[in-house]
């Protein structure tokens, strides 16, 4: 036996088969697959699988088990099961309480309003008056003192491991919009929330008064077009997303010359061997690296300026570029010279001005930003697609301004790449690398080679760099050496990954299941 991919899709083999293809012809064709699908016939045969239900036979902790068929399991969970040790728990059927979708709107709305109230005495006659409302159905919560706790339905939790998108949304279409729970949890960050949760900062948009939007979870390098990267904890021949796909582009990058990598990881694998440098870095300081790179970088003059100025769309727009970034923005510092918030047109005594909100809903303040041009605070719109504002970039200077009541104060500022270029000043270049314990030799040439391929060069992270208590930051640190090469939603540089629509969105796909949810249960409570 033998488990490989489907030559159908491009994830497995490129470029994929068309779906025409005679079995006759596929049946000779081996879909690439990962190490770990490789590994499925071990895990079949593996002596100690679990291939029967397992059932508590003793006290919790006692570790003491009995073995049930399928069907026994499947009554016992829908009804309730009782234990070796004579304790019993409900079943599926019991804690589904509240089975009325249109019962649980009215309850979650009467909820929303008792968090909502701040004053004490007034939340619990909210309590009051909840369940004077619902005194007929306050057997459905799990404490009617408490309705936030919500339903029983949120004693039921589904918890899974490791699972791509489409089955991870059938159970949480099952345990949500069926059966009414808020926990319904998968690994959540144990992988690499700060990978995902970096990206999606970073992509906020500033819309009617406040950052929202971030939609760009995750950007890889474009390897098929990339002529230099730099894996970071992302041993892509044997791990990562992963060697069915990466891998074949990095193979044909080196086959023609095309590409040339580093790998910075502790352990020289499959990706290091073919690697033009391998920095064996102590694991958690990967950001050392990125702000050693960053240092060398703008102490060198090698960054793009004209992207980094762009301070707005219209700015963008006229340079030919797809986004824009706040390098130029001017950050406020407090007494100790530490970054605060972003400067703002009140910081220097203009009024906000009022706007209509896009729904028609009502109005907005909308106070401006600012950068300095050719020593000149210029206040401006993010999202202005008409006046293009450019900005300086090493900004380290007072403005004048206007206190809360209109007095003139001299504000202290400095531009957002100022401040990022301070933090990569922090230790000498050799400090950095005896952090990392790594060459400092090594950091220049990177550096310099970085910045020898235009855009088509990035630095690809993955869970090397994520995976650690100050994950957030090291991620945020190459993804601004990406930055400052001005590389992202570019041929070569950085990508945002992209898959099919598992939610059926797209057009053409015929299972909408977002749109098919006319009975879905109203969840609230507690989520744990």
């Amino acid at each position: 036996a033998k488990i490989d991919g489907s030559p159908f899709a491009p994830v497995n083999f490129w470029p994929h088969l068309p779906y025409k293809t005679s079995p006759l012809e596929t049946g000779g064709v081996d879909g690439w697959i990962c190490p770990k699908g490789q590994a499925g016939i071990q895990s079949v045969y593996d002596p100690y699988r679990i291939r029967r239900v397992l059932k508590r036979a003793g006290p919790r902790g006692a570790n003491r088990w009995e073995s049930i068929s399928f069907e026994q399991a499947i009554e016992e969970i829908a009804n309730g099961a009782t234990y070796a040790d004579g304790t019993s728990s409900p079943g599926l059927n019991e804690i589904w309480a509240l089975r009325d979708p249109e019962l649980g709107k009215e309850m979650a709305a009467a909820v929303e309003a008792i968090l909502a109230e701040k004053d004490k005495e007034k939340q619990q006659a909210l309590v009051e008056a909840f369940k004077n409302t619902f005194a007929d159905h306050l057997d459905v919560l799990i404490d009617p003192d408490h309705p936030d706790l919500g339903p029983k339905n949120n004693q039921f939790t589904f918890a899974w491991g490791r699972l791509k998108d489409g089955r991870g949304e059938l159970i949480k279409r099952f345990a949500g919009d069926a059966f009414g729970t808020v926990n319904a949890h998968g690994h959540t960050t144990v992988c690499q929330g700060s990978l995902y949760f970096t990206g999606k900062a970073m992509s906020e948009q500033f819309v009617e008064g406040k950052w929202t939007g971030g939609e760009k979870f995750y950007w890889q390098a474009d390897l098929a077009n990339s002529e230099f990267v730099i894996f970071v904890g992302a041993n892509i021949f044997e791990g990562n997303y992963g060697p069915p796909y990466r891998v074949q582009k990095v193979s044909e990058g080196l086959a023609e010359g095309r590409m040339k990598y580093v790998v910075i990881d502790p352990r020289m694998g499959k990706t290091g061997a073919k690697a033009w440098k391998w920095l064996p870095a102590k694991p958690g300081t990967e950001a050392a690296i990125a702000l050693a790179l960053i240092q060398i970088i703008l102490t060198n003059g090698w960054h793009n300026q004209g992207y980094l100025e762009n301070a707005n769309k219209a700015a963008a727009d006229a340079d030919g570029e797809p986004n824009f970034c706040n390098a130029a923005w001017l950050v406020k510092m407090d007494e100790e010279g530490r970054p605060g918030k972003l400067l703002r047109g009140s910081d220097l005594g203009l009024a906000p001005e009022e706007r209509e909100k896009a729904d028609g809903s009502g109005t907005w303040l909308f106070d401006p930003f600012v950068v300095l041009r050719n020593g000149k605070p210029t206040p401006f719109d993010p999202n202005d697609a008409e006046t293009a504002v450019e900005g300086d970039l090493l900004v380290d200077t007072e403005v004048n301004g206007k206190d809360k009541e209109g007095k003139p104060v001299k504000l202290q500022v400095k531009s957002g790449l100022q401040v990022l270029f301070d933090s990569a000043n922090e230790h000498t270049i050799e400090e950095w690398a005896a952090i990392a314990d790594v060459s400092a030799a090594d950091l220049y040439a990177i550096a310099r080679e970085f910045t020898s391929h235009g855009r088509k060069a990035a630095a690809d992270i993955h869970r090397g760099v994520s995976q650690h208590t100050n994950g957030y930051y090291n991620v945020q640190a190459w993804y601004d050496l990406n930055l400052l090469i001005g590389n992202y939603d570019y041929r070569g540089g950085m990508a945002v990954a992209k898959a099919y629509d598992q939610n059926g969105g797209k057009k053409g796909q015929p299972f909408p299941v977002t749109s098919m949810r006319d009975s879905a249960a109203k969840k609230f409570g507690v989520d744990l």
